[in-house]
């Protein structure tokens, strides 16, 4: 015969399973391996990937901020177009530094250069001897 629910004793709930302790993590290496075993940094189609999407997306987007401005400012068709050409160099220019970036690393910081004399208002005199 069958117990009524109302009867019936709950049955306790199947305890969760234990997670798994997590295996230790490798040490990580300065650049990890690409799909050809080649770390990031000397990866040239990877960089040549990075820097052409780049430039195809900044110079699109700064020659259609250009194209935008040029409508809201200016009336002349060549004053339109000059702001889409300024855009569209403001946009190589930016893609430019950041592809020379990521082939050449940063940019060295470089030293004021050194003067031979001091500068205290007026120039020296070259060939003048007091």
């Amino acid at each position: 015969m069958a117990e009524s629910p109302e009867n019936a004793a709950a049955a306790p709930a199947p305890a969760p399973p234990a997670a798994p302790s997590p295996a230790p993590a490798p040490a990580m290496k300065s650049s990890p391996p690409t799909r050809f075993g080649i770390p990031l940094r000397y990866d040239l189609d990877a960089k040549w990937d990075a820097c052409l999407d780049l430039s195809i997306r900044r110079v699109a987007y700064s020659s259609l901020g250009g194209a935008f401005g040029g409508l809201i400012l200016f009336r002349s068709p060549t004053t339109r177009w000059a702001s889409v050409a300024l855009g569209a160099g403001v946009g190589i220019g930016a893609a430019f530094t950041e592809c020379s970036y990521i082939f050449n690393g940063s940019p060295p910081n470089w030293s004021a250069p050194e003067c031979s004399y001091i500068f205290n208002g007026s120039p020296p005199k070259w060939g003048k001897s007091n």
